[in-house]
């Protein structure tokens, strides 16, 4: 009976062991972290807040070890580089900033964003900086330019002084508009590293030590990792795409132009709703960047002479000024320092030209139908002339169109005769006796 005691107690003890081993395996088997990436790329609105947002949220779910912010940006408005920023701050999942590819920027805001991450990192060729804000809308007097300079002098040294890096130089680059290469700011301590690529940042991340805003300690483990891109819903996609100002104002003269269609022709419907989508996408793209009211208050003008020109007989020149200040209004309608925000020349004078044309000829027809005669219903009817069917004092029958009417008249007219219809009420006539073709 010993024995076989023995053999149950090694038996179970051997199956204890492979129980353990098997619950330990997945433990020990290494797991591949992973890296969200982002793209802020173009111009920093409020959509890019609300990307970054979201793929920290994917990140924080994910449980990801980083998140990687791409920059390539010109810049952008400060209400929405600040809240990107603080997005970036109290992200709970490590961010590295990098300026990518070779040839990118990371300017005036986006040099904001750039010291805003646990590691800053530049790809070789790239460069960054010129960060000295610009009020959008007016000129700035001495003392709110010094304000919002100081003020941006404070936010940009509390981030690089969490950071450890150079806030005396990062502090130039606000009030003194200085940009640096990737070489210059690396060797100036603005930012960490310099990257060829994804892969070797990655390796370079790798056991390094960071320190967060909070003070706490972290370290990175991204050797191998998979970077998984945050993909843009279809939303983010068109807001995107429709925050350039000349996408927007395209939007929105094609859009009045099918609703001034659908107005003139009932019935046609497409028009009308397609152009009242496309105007809806236009005003919101427009409400996303700064604008400048002289500049809508001329496109309001080219819309008035481009109706009188149709009015009026003033051989084009009404016409002409609409053209002028359609293209000075598109010109003038966003008011920012960044080329990027700014609807181009070319684009002004590609759409003002064909729209002039085609609502000054499509209001010309529609004046010229209405000052035309009408020709159906009672109306038609009018000045009609027909044969008197009976002799006519004061009733009688008349043929009209081939059709027989009944028909009065106030003064005698023969069987036989010409008439003329000067009113109509419901189905009966009042003619005038009108002279024989020969003269007679």
């Amino acid at each position: 009976m010993s024995a076989w005691r023995y053999i149950n107690v090694s038996v179970r003890s051997t199956l204890a062991s492979l129980l353990w081993l098997a619950l330990m395996v997945p433990r020990l088997s290494p797991v591949t972290p992973r890296v969200v990436a982002v793209d802020v790329d173009g111009v920093v609105h409020p959509v890019t807040v609300e990307i970054v947002s979201r793929a920290i949220q994917q990140a924080k779910q994910e449980g990801a070890a980083l998140i990687l912010v791409r920059l390539n940006t010109p810049g952008g408005l400060m209400d929405a580089m600040r809240q990107t920023i603080e997005k970036i701050v109290a992200s709970p999942v490590p961010v590295a900033t990098y300026v990518t590819p070779s040839g990118a920027r990371a300017a005036s805001a986006g040099f904001f964003i750039l010291e805003a991450g646990d590691v800053a990192v530049m790809a070789p060729g790239t460069n960054t900086g010129a960060a000295h804000p610009v009020m959008v809308g007016g000129e700035m007097d001495a003392v709110m330019k010094q304000k919002i300079e100081n003020d941006a002098a404070a936010e940009m040294r509390s981030i690089t002084n969490k950071r450890g890096r150079n806030s005396a130089l990062a502090e130039k680059a606000i009030r003194e508009s200085q940009s640096f290469t990737d070489k210059e700011a690396l060797d100036n301590h603005l930012i960490e590293l310099t990257a060829r690529d994804e892969q070797d940042l990655l390796d370079k991340l790798d056991g390094r030590e960071i320190a967060r805003l909070d003070g706490a300690r972290t370290v990175l483990h991204t050797r191998g990792a998979v970077v998984e891109v945050y993909e843009r819903n279809w939303r983010q996609r068109i807001l995107s795409a429709i925050a350039d100002p000349n996408i927007a104002l395209v939007l929105l003269v094609l859009g009045a132009l099918g609703v001034y269609i659908e107005f003139q022709s009932p019935g046609l419907i497409v028009p009308g709703i397609l152009g009242a989508i496309l105007v809806l996408l236009g005003l919101s793209a427009i409400s996303l960047l700064p604008i400048n009211w002289l500049g809508a208050a001329l496109l309001i003008l080219a819309f008035t002479l481009f109706i009188l020109e149709a009015k009026f007989a003033t051989h084009g020149i009404l016409g002409a000024g609409g053209a002028l200040s359609m293209v000075l209004g598109a010109v003038m309608l966003i008011d920012s320092p960044l080329p990027e925000m700014r609807i181009h020349l070319a684009t002004a004078i590609s759409l003002a030209l064909p729209f002039s044309l085609i609502t000054m000829v499509l209001l010309s027809l529609v004046l010229r139908a209405r000052r035309g005669k009408v020709v159906t219903g009672a109306e038609g009817m009018l000045g009609e002339t027909g044969t008197a069917l009976t002799a006519l004092y004061p009733g009688g029958k008349v043929l009209l169109h081939g059709e027989y009417w009944d028909a009065v008249s106030n003064a005698p007219v023969e069987a036989g005769g010409r008439v003329r219809v000067i009113a109509i009420d419901k189905l009966k006539l009042t003619v005038e006796a009108l002279p024989p073709r020969n003269g007679a």
